[in-house]
C-alpha cells in the first residue's frame, strides 16, 4: 500500500471554495479504487495550509489513477474548479508507507 501526503497552500479568502473542490476528490479517488482518508482544513494553525491523505494497494495503481484522471470528465471539472477560483497556490505531494 502506498498513501500520497498532499501539503496544500491555500488562498485564505478562498477557503469555501477549496472546501468545495476537496468534496469534490473524494469520491473520484474511490472512482478510481483508491481510500480517501480526508482533507483536513486550517483550524487552530496557519490559515493557509490544508492537508490530505488517500491510498492506494500500490504506486502503480496510484500512477494508473493519475493517467485515468487526465481524461476523466469529473476529475477536469474538479481541476478546472480550482484553477478557475484560484483556491490553491501550491501543493506539494509525498509518498509514504505503513510501517508493518
Amino acid at each position: 500500500m502506498i498513501t500520497c501526503y498532499v501539503q496544500y497552500e491555500l488562498n485564505p479568502s478562498k477557503i469555501p471554495e477549496f472546501e468545495e473542490y476537496a468534496r469534490a476528490w473524494i469520491p473520484l479517488v474511490k472512482k478510481f479504487g483508491g481510500s480517501h482518508h480526508g482533507y483536513y482544513l486550517p483550524h487552530e494553525s496557519p490559515n493557509d495550509l490544508a492537508v490530505c491523505l488517500f491510498s492506494f494497494p500500490s504506486l502503480a495503481e496510484y500512477e494508473a489513477y493519475r493517467i485515468k484522471s487526465l481524461t476523466d470528465s469529473d476529475c477536469q471539472k474538479a481541476f478546472k474548479f480550482a484553477e478557475d477560483t484560484n483556491c490553491i497556490r501550491r501543493y506539494d505531494r509525498h509518498f509514504l508507507r505503513p510501517l508493518e
